[in-house]
């Protein structure tokens, strides 16, 4: 019996990153599509207000480490 693949960490990716490699890299981490996420998170930044999307992206620019890949 083989045990699972592990789960990559919750890092900034390098090689499909559009500013900072947030989203990518949380992308990455839960196996989503990168594209759906950037503008899933795009989306919910404009169309609310209670949603501070810079800011949130600022502090996970902040404090995401970057991949090493």
């Amino acid at each position: 019996m083989s045990s699972p693949a592990p789960r990559p960490t919750l890092s900034r990716v390098r090689e499909d990153r559009v500013v900072a490699g947030v989203l990518g890299g949380v992308a990455r981490r839960f196996g989503w599509n990168p594209t759906v996420v950037r503008a899933i998170f795009v989306v919910v930044s404009v169309v609310s207000a209670a949603f501070p999307g810079l800011l949130v992206y600022l502090l996970l620019w902040m404090l995401m480490p970057e991949g090493e890949e």
